[in-house]
């Protein structure tokens, strides 16, 4: 899958030994964390309640919560400044594997096997609290004393190879809207995919990613590692830095 717009840092990638694990000198992702995906617009005039809605679970260190924006709402007249093909890509590749006629917004995946209509709070907490009960990967990830960082997947059972996932995401920002549906409104997004690739595979044996993201301002950004079987069950996720309030 190609990354979500331009290429915003470079990646250095590597397998390395257990003498890797001895350079990290601090944990910031929390243990399996739920992962809750919203595919939203700026088009969308049924979005803004969903996009509110997960800028609270943003908030919660027990989930990796990411908005995708996508593009087929821009014919409208409003074109999205986040909006991506891919990202309407991996929405398609959801609706394939969900079992769905076609896509929607606003609409939440939860951990790759539940997806409801983004605004609905019972359900989507619903489904959050079934997904925290399955066993997952404890993906870990890891500051390096020499800078960058270690992304640690341990060894498990696996049917099959599983991708390994890295998202850079923009934690906040606000929108004046012009044109199209929410036209002369400011619409706030939270937590904003601007990047999305797969950076390893993994096939049950412990692997070791080290990551190199450059200048990247954590103060604005964040990012998380994602394994997943396909467009599928989510086996494991991690986030760093891990975000400031909730529980």
């Amino acid at each position: 899958m190609k990354g979500i717009c331009t290429r915003l840092f470079a990646i250095v990638l590597c397998i390395s030994g257990l003498g890797s694990i001895a350079t990290a000198e601090e944990t910031t992702s929390t243990a399996a964390p739920v992962v809750v995906e919203l595919f939203t617009s700026q088009g969308c005039n049924s979005c803004p309640p969903a996009d509110a809605f997960l800028g609270e679970l943003a908030q919660r260190r027990d989930l990796v919560a990411l908005a995708f924006h996508v593009d087929y709402w821009n014919y409208i007249g409003w074109q999205d400044p986040f909006s991506s093909p891919d990202a309407t890509e991996r929405q398609r590749n959801y609706a394939q594997s969900l079992g769905l006629s076609s896509v929607y917004t606003p609409q939440m995946v939860v951990d790759g096997t539940f997806d409801a209509v983004g605004s609905d709070r019972a359900k989507v907490n619903q489904a959050i609290a079934a997904a925290s009960q399955h066993k997952r990967l404890p993906i870990e990830i890891a500051t390096k004393p020499a800078g960058g960082w270690l992304v640690t997947v341990p060894a498990g059972e696996v049917a099959q190879p599983a991708t390994v996932w890295l998202a850079l995401y923009d934690r906040q920002h606000s929108t004046p809207v012009r044109r199209g549906e929410n036209a002369g409104k400011t619409l706030t997004d939270y937590n904003i995919v601007r990047e999305f690739h797969a950076i390893g595979r993994w096939d049950g044996a412990r692997l070791d990613l080290p990551l190199d993201l450059g200048a990247t301002d954590f103060a604005q950004r964040g990012f998380a590692v994602i394994v997943q079987a396909t467009t599928g069950p989510i086996l494991g996720a991690a986030l760093a830095p891990a975000p400031a309030g909730g529980s």
